[in-house]
């Protein structure tokens, strides 16, 4: 695996966490929603990654494999997927989206576990950032040992 590889590796990842970042923002600003324009409330959203080609480890590690390519990135949002949890029944009779019984369904969305997820995608971003920085620095000495 090349240097670049690396930068390539690193930088999707980078564009992964930001989607994270901003699926958690809209489940965020969503919270309270409970009339979308399909019908019902707002469904949480989750990403899910997944790895771009079809490399086992193994082969990588020992090298047997080639290195990336420029277009295709190691990591990448496979899909969002909407939460299949149920959604929250409020009693509040006076609610124009309550049924007949005064129930109003909100989103099931919990803003501890939205803030975790949030700062999981950051320090992830946070961390990839600084594998591109480590990344340059050694191309630049490389680069500084060759002259």
């Amino acid at each position: 695996m090349s240097m670049f590889s690396t930068l390539e590796i690193s930088g999707s990842a980078l564009t992964a966490e930001r989607q994270r970042a901003e699926v958690v923002a809209a489940n965020m600003a969503n919270a309270e929603t409970t009339h979308t324009p399909t019908g019902g409330p707002y469904r949480r959203k989750e990403v899910v990654f997944a790895s771009s080609g079809n490399r086992p480890f193994q082969m990588m590690l020992a090298g047997f494999h080639p290195t990336l390519s420029g277009n295709q990135p190691a990591v990448r949002v496979q899909r969002v997927v909407d939460d299949p949890t149920p959604s929250l029944m409020r009693y509040e009779p006076g609610h124009p989206d309550a049924n007949k019984d005064g129930y109003v369904a909100y989103p099931n969305i919990n803003p501890v576990q939205e803030m975790v997820d949030l700062m999981g995608a950051v320090r992830s971003y946070q961390l990839n950032a600084s594998a591109i920085t480590a990344t340059k620095q050694m191309i630049q000495q490389s680069i500084e040992l060759l002259k």
